[in-house]
C-alpha cells in the first residue's frame, strides 16, 4: 500500500494517533516491570542492549538495541496489552519514479524460500487470528507491520514476515502481476491488442486521480528536488513501465538488508523470544554491510520558488469556475531534533487549527476559497520538516492576493503571537490524547517514530512526551516571544519556501490517456513477431499459474480449536434519568469520562432528511448560549477531547425492515471537566445559534469540498452504499445520509446565492432532533466517577427538558422495542418497521473523471439474529481469499476487491480496477464457484478464523458496551452467533450459496464509479448518472 506524505492540520506531532490502551494493574510480573530488569551491555540471543528507559506517560518501558552481527536497530516497547505487535522498516530511497520500492513492497509478499506459496500474505490472513496485517510504502521507507493477540499466531506470522523480506522469491510471473506487463488485452487471443497491465499500475493511476493527492505529491517533489523525495516512490503511471525485473532485485538486494533495518515490537509478550527467533531465522545468515541508504539533507535556496501544476477538473466541485489551489510551503529543520519538532508541531496548530487561528480567520473565513489546500500544517514525513498552508476552490484571479494575506498573516503573528488560552488548549488537547485509550496502540507507536527513526532520531526520546510538554513550558516562560521568534526565523526570514499553484484542465485525462497510449507504442512498436508471440505465452502462462490450485500446506496456521469458545461479557446498567433511558459502562477509562446520546428523527419530515448531515456538521461550530463559534471552539478545547454529531441509521438486528433513524451526540472530557462538558452541550440544546450567514457559508463550502474530494479515494463505499439503496429501507436513507445523493445535495446547497432558506430551516430540525423525549444516553466512566457522572447527566437533562415535546412520528408503522432486549418491561427505543416494503432491482453508473472504476453488487439475505448470518459471513470470507482475489485483483488487475456480510446484505465490490462489467461477470462466476462446493474443510476453517479476528478484535474501554447501546445486541446475541460461526458446515455454505446468491432467486443492486463506458451507455438496464 502506498503511503503518501501526511498533513498535519489537526495532529499535534502525531499525537492524536498516540492513544492507551486498557492497561493492567501494574503488578511485579507486568511487562514495563519485566523489561526494567534488562541492563545496558546486556547480550540476548546476538542483540546487546543499549537503552532501558521507563515511559511512565504511555505505562511502558522502552529497551532499545542493536543486533552485533549485522547492526539492525531494535526497538522493543514492553507494555501490558495483549494486541502484540510486530514491524521491520526499511529505509527505501530510489532516484526514478518506477515505484520500485511500492512494486517491491508488493512482491515480496508473493512467496518467498520457506513459504513458496503465490502469496502468502494474503493466505494468511485467513490462517491466523491477526488484529492488523499490511505493508507500506512511504517517502523514504517501507515498512511491514502485523499485531495479534495469540502468541502461537504471533510465532507464525512473524515467520513469515521474515522470511518474505529477507528471502523472497521475486518470480518475474510475480513481478508482472503486482508490477507491470505488456499482455494482450484478453490474454486468450493473440490478436487483441496489447495494453498495460499491472496490480501498482492500475493503483497508481487511481491515485493520480485524486487531486488532493496529485497536488501533494508534485508538492514535495518541487519543495526538495534533489534526492530521493523528488520522484514518487509509488511509482508515477507513465514511468513505472521503465522498470525491469532485474532492477528490482537489485533494489532488494542493497535496501533490504538488516543492516537497513530497524525492527520494533511492542505488549506484553516477552522479548526474548522475539529476539531469538528474528537472530535464529533471518539475521545470523546476514553480515554487517554499509548500506549507502542515508537521505543528505536538501540544499537551501537562496530565493523562493513557484512551480504549477494541472489537475483533471471536478464535475462534484462546489463552484465550477472555482477549482484552482494555491499553497506556499517552507522548509524547516530536521526531524531528528525532537524538541524542536514538537514545537513547529503546536505552532503549526495554532496557526491553522480551528476557527480562532489566524490562517483560518485570514484565508478561510473571507471565503476566497472552499477549504484550506490539501497539504496544510506541519509534514514530518520527510528528513527534513516542512510547513504548508494555502487555499483550494479559488478563482484563478485570487491567486496574488491569496500570497499577499499569508505574508501578511505572517507579520501579524510576529506582532502579536497566540493568546495563552489558546496555548493551553492546545496543551490540555495533549493532556487528553495520552490518556484516552486505543485498541491500536502499537501500531500508532511504530507510525509515530518511523518518519525520525528512520533518519537516526532517537525514538525514545519521541515516546517521552512529558519532557517536551515541560521544556515547551519553560521555553514560553523564559522568553514570551519564543514562538513568535520562531515564526520569524522559519517563516519571515525563511528563502526556502514554494509557492505552488494548480488549476484545472479540460484536457488533462484525455492527455493523460493519450502519454499513456505514446508510451504504449513506444514499447511496442520495436517488438518482433517473436517478441509478440513470447508476450502471448508469457500471458497464458500467468493466466495458468493464477488459475492454478495452490499447495498452501507449508504456510503455519492457527486451528479453529485455537479461538476462544466463549468471549469476555460487559456489564451495563440500565437506568433511567430524568425521563431518559441511561446505559451505565464502568470501565478503566483512565481518568476520562465519555458521553453518548441517540436522537432518533421519526418526528422529522421526510423532506428536511438530506440536510440532517449538514445540520449534524454544524450544531458544534456555530456558537451557543452566550459564547460565539469561536469562543465555543475555543472552550470545547479547553474543556472536552472533543464534542461532534452524526447521523445514523441502524438496521433492526432481527428484522431486515426494520431500523432506526437519529443522530449520535459523541463527547469525552477528563473528570474535572464533567460541568463544562454537559454546559456546552446545554447551551448546544437550549440555544444554538443559526443566524450567523458568513459563518454557515463557510461551514457549508467545506463540507461539500471535503465530500467531493473524498471519491476518488472512497468510491467503493460510494459504490456499496448506491447498490444496496433499493434492497432494504434502510438504505435508501443510508444513501440519503452519505452516499452520492449526498454528496450532489451538498454541491446544490453550496451553489445557493442565498442560504437564508438553510438558515430558517436548520430551527425545524434542531426541535425535532434535541428532543429528550426521543432520547438515550449513554456514560463510560471509571467506577469511582460513575456517580459524579451520573449526577451531572441528570443536571443536563432538567436543564434541556424544556425541549421535552411528545411529538407524532411521520410515518404511521413505527413499534417500540426494549432498549436491552434481556429487560421485557425496560425502557423502549421507536423503531420504523416497513414490513410491507418491496425491495427491488437498480443498476446505477456514475461516470466520474478517474481512468478506474469502483464496482459493487449487493444482495438483500438475512439480518444478524437469522441462523444462516453466521454461513453467509463465512461464504463472504472464503469466496474473498479463494476465488475473488484470484479473478479481481491478479487476473483482473484492480487493487482490491472481494465480499463482505453485513446489515442484512451480500455486498461484492472492487477498488481502484480498470475492469467494470468484467467484474460483475467476476461476481457471478464467484456464486457459480461457490454452489459448486470446490472448497475444502481446511479453507472452511481459515475462513472462520478470518471471520473470527474481526468479531474477536479488540474494544477500548471507551466503546464497551456501544454494540448494545447503538444497535441492541446483547453478550447473548453475540455469543449465539458466535457458536453458529463454529458450527458452519459446507452443507450449510452450500445451502446459503444456493438460497440467497443464485441468479433468479435473489434481489440485489448494481453500481460502478468510473470513467466513461461505452458498454453500459448502450445497455438499457443502466441508469447512467
Amino acid at each position: 500500500m502506498w503511503r503518501q506524505t501526511k498533513t498535519a492540520i489537526h495532529k499535534v506531532l502525531r499525537l492524536n494517533v498516540l492513544h492507551r490502551h486498557t492497561c493492567r494493574a501494574l503488578q511485579s510480573t507486568s511487562a514495563p516491570e519485566r523489561a526494567l530488569q534488562y541492563t545496558p551491555g546486556q547480550n540476548i540471543h546476538g542483540f546487546t542492549i543499549k537503552e532501558v528507559v521507563s515511559v511512565p506517560d504511555l505505562f511502558l518501558t522502552a529497551v532499545k538495541l542493536t543486533h552485533d552481527q549485522t547492526g539492525a536497530h531494535y526497538l522493543h516497547a514492553a507494555r501490558d496489552d495483549s494486541n502484540n505487535l510486530f514491524s521491520v522498516q526499511f529505509r527505501t530511497t530510489p532516484m526514478d519514479s518506477t515505484g520500485v520500492p511500492h512494486i517491491l513492497e508488493h512482491t515480496v509478499l508473493c512467496g518467498s524460500q520457506r513459504f513458496p506459496v503465490r502469496d502468502p500474505f494474503f493466505k494468511m490472513l485467513n490462517r491466523s487470528l491477526s488484529t492488523f496485517m499490511n505493508a507500506f510504502t512511504a517517502s523514504d521507507y517501507t515498512m511491514y507491520p502485523f499485531s495479534t493477540q495469540n502468541s502461537k499466531d504471533f510465532k507464525n506470522l512473524l515467520s513469515v514476515y521474515l522470511d518474505a523480506v529477507f528471502f523472497p522469491c521475486l518470480r518475474e510471473q510475480d513481478f508482472w502481476q503486482e508490477g507491470w506487463r505488456l499482455e494482450n488485452e484478453d490474454p486468450s487471443n493473440p490478436k487483441s491488442p496489447l495494453v498495460f497491465k499491472g496490480v501498482v499500475f492500475n493503483e497508481m493511476k487511481g491515485a493520480f486521480s485524486d487531486n488532493e493527492r496529485l497536488y501533494a505529491q508534485y508538492l514535495q517533489n518541487k519543495l526538495f528536488p534533489d534526492h530521493t523525495y523528488s520522484v514518487v516512490s509509488g511509482g508515477e503511471p507513465l514511468c513505472i513501465p521503465d522498470l525491469t525485473w532485474n532492477q528490482l532485485k537489485q533494489f532488494h538486494a542493497t535496501h533490504y538488508h538488516p543492516s537497513n533495518a530497524r525492527f520494533f515490537t511492542y505488549g506484553d509478550l516477552p522479548l526474548e523470544q522475539h529476539l531469538q527467533q528474528i537472530h535464529q531465522e533471518a539475521l545470523s545468515k546476514f553480515e554487517r554491510i554499509d548500506p549507502k541508504t542515508e537521505v543528505p539533507p536538501q540544499p537551501h535556496w537562496p530565493y523562493p520558488r513557484e512551480a504549477h501544476v494541472s489537475c483533471g477538473p471536478d464535475a462534484l466541485a462546489p463552484d465550477q469556475t472555482r477549482q484552482n489551489t494555491l499553497c506556499v510551503s517552507f522548509l524547516l529543520p530536521e526531524i531528528t531534533d525532537c524538541f524542536e519538532g514538537f514545537t513547529l508541531s503546536l505552532l503549526s496548530s495554532l496557526m491553522v487549527s480551528g476557527p480562532n487561528s489566524p490562517f483560518y480567520k485570514a484565508l478561510i473565513e473571507p471565503k476566497i476559497g472552499t477549504d484550506f489546500s490539501s497539504v496544510v500544517g506541519y509534514d514530518g514525513s520527510t528528513r527534513e520538516a516542512s510547513f504548508s498552508v494555502g487555499l483550494q476552490g479559488m478563482s484563478e484571479q485570487d491567486m496574488e492576493r491569496v500570497k499577499h494575506i499569508i505574508n501578511q498573516t505572517i507579520d501579524h503573528i510576529i506582532q502579536v503571537g497566540f493568546e495563552e488560552e489558546r496555548i493551553e488548549a492546545l496543551l490540555h488537547k495533549i493532556e487528553i490524547q495520552m490518556k484516552h485509550q486505543s485498541t491500536n496502540f502499537g501500531l500508532a507507536l511504530a507510525s509515530y517514530i518511523a518518519s525520525s527513526w528512520n533518519h537516526d532520531g532517537d525514538p525514545v526520546e519521541l515516546l517521552q512526551i512529558s519532557d517536551s510538554v515541560n521544556r515547551f513550558k519553560q521555553a514560553l516562560k523564559d522568553n514570551p516571544r519564543y514562538l513568535q521568534e520562531k515564526v520569524q526565523e522559519y517563516f519571515k526570514d525563511n528563502t526556502h519556501r514554494l509557492t505552488l499553484s494548480m488549476s484545472p484542465d479540460e484536457q488533462y485525462l484525455d492527455k493523460q490517456a493519450k502519454s499513456e497510449e505514446e508510451k504504449l507504442q513506444q514499447k511496442v512498436q520495436v517488438l518482433t513477431e517473436e517478441d509478440r508471440k513470447e508476450i502471448y505465452d508469457k500471458g497464458l502462462e500467468l493466466l495458468s499459474a493464477q488459475s492454478a490450485p495452490q499447495d498452501a500446506s507449508c504456510l503455519p496456521a492457527l486451528k479453529v480449536s485455537d479461538i476462544d469458545p466463549v468471549t469476555t461479557r460487559t456489564p451495563v446498567q440500565i437506568s433511567s434519568v430524568g425521563g431518559v433511558p441511561v446505559q451505565l459502562c464502568e470501565q478503566p477509562t483512565n481518568g476520562l469520562v465519555y458521553f453518548r446520546a441517540l436522537c432518533n428523527l421519526n418526528t422529522l419530515s421526510e423532506d428536511l432528511r438530506p440536510l440532517v448531515p449538514l445540520f449534524c456538521s454544524v450544531i458544534t461550530k456555530m456558537g451557543c448560549g452566550s459564547l460565539d463559534y469561536r469562543q465555543q471552539a475555543q472552550e470545547m478545547e479547553l474543556r472536552t477531547g472533543g464534542m461532534s454529531v452524526s447521523a445514523q441509521v441502524i438496521p433492526d438486528s432481527s428484522h431486515l425492515d426494520m431500523y432506526e433513524q437519529g443522530m449520535v451526540l459523541s463527547s469525552s472530557c477528563l473528570e474535572r471537566n464533567l460541568p463544562h462538558m454537559f454546559g456546552l452541550w446545554r447551551d448546544v440544546f437550549n440555544r444554538p445559534h443559526f443566524d450567523n450567514e458568513e459563518r454557515l457559508r463557510v461551514l457549508v463550502m467545506m463540507s461539500a469540498q471535503e465530500l467531493a474530494n473524498g471519491i476518488s479515494y472512497s468510491g467503493h463505499m460510494y459504490a456499496m452504499t448506491r447498490a444496496a439503496r433499493h434492497l432494504t429501507p434502510a438504505g435508501d436513507l443510508h444513501e440519503t445520509f452519505g452516499g452520492m445523493e449526498q454528496v450532489k445535495f451538498m454541491k446544490r446547497v453550496a451553489e445557493m446565492q442565498d442560504l437564508n432558506h438553510v438558515i430558517r430551516t436548520l430551527p425545524r430540525l434542531k426541535k425535532h432532533l434535541f428532543n429528550p423525549h426521543n432520547m438515550r444516553c449513554a456514560i463510560n466512566a471509571t467506577p469511582q466517577k460513575m456517580s459524579d457522572s451520573t449526577k451531572h447527566l441528570e443536571t443536563f437533562l432538567k436543564e434541556v427538558s424544556g425541549n421535552r415535546k411528545d411529538r407524532k412520528p411521520v410515518r404511521p408503522n413505527t413499534i417500540l422495542k426494549p432498549i436491552d432486549p434481556r429487560l421485557e418491561s425496560g425502557p423502549t427505543k421507536t423503531l420504523i418497521d416497513d414490513s410491507n416494503y418491496q425491495p427491488c432491482h437498480m443498476k446505477t453508473f456514475f461516470q466520474m473523471p478517474f481512468p478506474v472504476n469502483f464496482v459493487s453488487q449487493s444482495i438483500r439475505t438475512v439480518p444478524f439474529t437469522h441462523q444462516d448470518y453466521a454461513s453467509l459471513s463465512v461464504l463472504a470470507r472464503m469466496m474473498t481469499a479463494k476465488y475473488l482475489h484470484g479473478e479481481i485483483r491478479e487476473k483482473g488487475g484492480a487493487y482490491g476487491g472481494g465480499a463482505r456480510m453485513g446489515s442484512g446484505l451480500f455486498t461484492f465490490y472492487s477498488y481502484r480496477d480498470p475492469q467494470s462489467a468484467q467484474t460483475l461477470a467476476a461476481f457471478r462466476r464467484g456464486v457459480d464457484w461457490a454452489k459448486a462446493g470446490l472448497f475444502s474443510q481446511q479453507d472452511i476453517d481459515e475462513a472462520k478464523l478470518s471471520v473470527f479476528s474481526a468479531v474477536d478484535a479488540p474494544v477500548a474501554p471507551s466503546d464497551k458496551g456501544m454494540s448494545l447501546f447503538l444497535n441492541g445486541v446483547t453478550d447473548d446475541m453475540r455469543d449465539a452467533h458466535r457458536q453458529r460461526l463454529f458450527r458452519v458446515s459446507h452443507q450449510d455454505l452450500l445451502d446459503v450459496a444456493e438460497r440467497y446468491l443464485s441468479v433468479g432467486r435473489c434481489t440485489d443492486g448494481a453500481a460502478i464509479l468510473g470513467p466513461e463506458n461505452e458498454v453500459i451507455r448502450k445497455d438499457p438496464s443502466w441508469i447512467i448518472k
